[in-house]
């Protein structure tokens, strides 16, 4: 990582983007992107943290996030839309998922969480995204959905085996330590 953290910025809707990026510049070096084959001339390897809209003319969100991963970039993906998700997220490789309207306290307090968790091993990056996810799948869908839903019952496994192979308890991350309460108290509540 850089001395100064890289946050792309990439949206179609330009005032969104601007705002986002107007919200962070004092503290970080921000680009913006205004489609997903702009998001993707401006992306190397110096990028920190992306903010990354999911419905796009052209090339997509989900597109664009397949080709970052595809390509190793090693940075943060936080999807910023108002597409709702649903059980089609399980497959995305993302490291949050907002859904819009998104206030800026809360782009600055994700982009922050992002870059902490740069600090991470691996295993507890992964911990973070599959703990996401479900956290995402448990908000938005109800009980009956999650019940039928064998990806989610997949990825409440594949959180386990995470969980037990690395010590959670050390956590000095707030966000860790909230969300391995609620996916503990999620998984004895299902299990």
């Amino acid at each position: 990582m850089s001395e100064v953290a890289r946050v792309l910025v990439v949206d179609d809707q330009t005032e969104l983007a601007d705002g986002y990026a107007s919200t962070l510049e004092s503290a970080y070096e921000v680009e913006t992107a205004y489609s997903g084959e702009e998001a993707l001339e401006k992306l190397d390897s110096s990028v920190d943290v992306v903010l990354l809209d999911r419905r796009m003319p052209g090339l997509s969100g989900d597109e664009v996030l397949e080709r970052i991963r595809a390509e190793e970039f090693g940075c943060r993906v936080v999807m910023v839309t108002a597409v709702d998700p649903d059980v089609d997220i399980v497959e995305m490789d993302f490291d949050e998922y907002l859904v819009k309207p998104v206030s800026n306290d809360q782009i600055v307090e994700v982009v922050e969480r992002m870059l902490a968790r740069n600090s991470h091993d691996e295993q507890l990056r992964e911990i973070f995204a599959v703990a996401a996810r479900l956290a995402t799948l448990e908000s938005k869908l109800d009980i009956h959905q999650l019940e039928e839903s064998s990806e989610y019952h997949n990825l409440r496994s594949r959180f386990g085996e995470l969980r037990g192979a690395v010590d959670l308890s050390d956590s000095d991350d707030m966000y860790l330590d909230a969300t391995n309460e609620k996916i503990q108290a999620l998984l004895e509540e299902r299990g």
